[in-house]
């Protein structure tokens, strides 16, 4: 494996991070700021497949394809940060609409570990009422569990 290969796979795994911090960010100022019109469905019971925020991934996937025709043009190695967002994609996938929200059909929920926490503190942003007040924005990462109780138990006055 030559340079090439590492430039590569550092392109792509920066990029995935990249994707987590600007989610984050995303999901915290757009999806419970002004983009709260799509995003609301997320938190409601939902009746059927889809709800209104799979428009959100609808508009990053376009995004992602974009990037793919655009950014290899520029310099050929931006093609592993173009991968780096589909990766995240399907991640974001996986994870939080199939294994978080059981969209997909996951077995069972997991008992211990990583997975467990990011369910936990899924389902501890899921806990308040409307768009404020929520906790746990990322969709990869999880803040350990006792944190966000006791931001939501600060919040909540008890």
């Amino acid at each position: 494996m030559g340079p090439a290969w590492l430039l590569n796979i550092a392109l792509l795994a920066v990029t995935v991070l990249a994707m987590e911090a600007g989610a984050w960010a995303v999901h915290r100022y757009v999806m419970h700021g002004w983009g709260w019109g799509w995003h609301r469905s997320h938190h409601e019971r939902r009746e059927g497949l889809f709800e209104r925020n799979d428009l959100y991934g609808l508009l990053f996937a376009m995004i992602s394809l974009l990037l793919f025709l655009v950014l290899p043009a520029l310099w050929p190695p931006l093609w592993w940060v173009a991968a780096g967002t589909l990766v995240y994609g399907l991640l974001y996938t996986l994870l939080h609409d199939g294994l978080v929200h059981r969209r997909l059909p996951f077995v069972k929920p997991p008992r211990r570990g990583y997975l467990k926490r990011l369910v936990q503190a899924h389902r501890l942003h899921h806990a308040t009422r409307g768009r404020e007040g929520a906790v746990s924005f990322g969709f990869l990462y999880a803040p350990p569990v006792a944190r966000l109780r006791g931001v939501l138990r600060a919040r909540s006055g008890s």
